[in-house]
């Protein structure tokens, strides 16, 4: 069992920056894949950004590379998602997760938030224009 925090949302002016984090309690955390993904009022969950449990595979939604990076300190038992040039249909509430499948994966993919075994409780990005 992981519990998982989001941390560090809030609302920004468009092409500013946030950074989130995600944060655990339980030393399995660092074996575990972490991903972020992010829903939108009226809209399905979707995935933004997943990294690998060493940190050395990274994926990212198309709508978002170049603009957000994803990064973990295994030591701290976190994972953070700096957003940069940050747009309006970026507002979404964000959500940290992790799958039992990604556990010790040495390369990450793109997975459905059905995936999904563990879930934070979400922080709200709320970009004005």
């Amino acid at each position: 069992q992981v519990q998982l925090v989001e941390s560090g949302g809030g609302l920004v002016q468009a092409g500013g920056s946030l950074r989130l984090s995600c944060g655990a309690s339980e030393r399995t955390f660092s074996s575990y894949a972490v991903n972020w993904f992010r829903q939108a009022p009226g809209k399905e969950r979707e995935f933004v950004a997943a990294i690998s449990w060493t940190g050395s595979s990274t994926a990212y939604a198309t709508s978002v590379k170049g603009r957000f990076l994803i990064s973990r300190d295994n030591v701290k038992n976190t994972a953070n998602l700096q957003m940069n040039s940050l747009k309006p249909e970026d507002t979404a509430v964000y959500y940290c997760a992790a799958s039992n499948a990604q556990k010790w994966q040495a390369l990450v993919t793109p997975l459905s938030s059905n995936a999904m075994d563990y879930w934070g409780e979400g922080t709200l990005v709320t970009v004005s224009s």
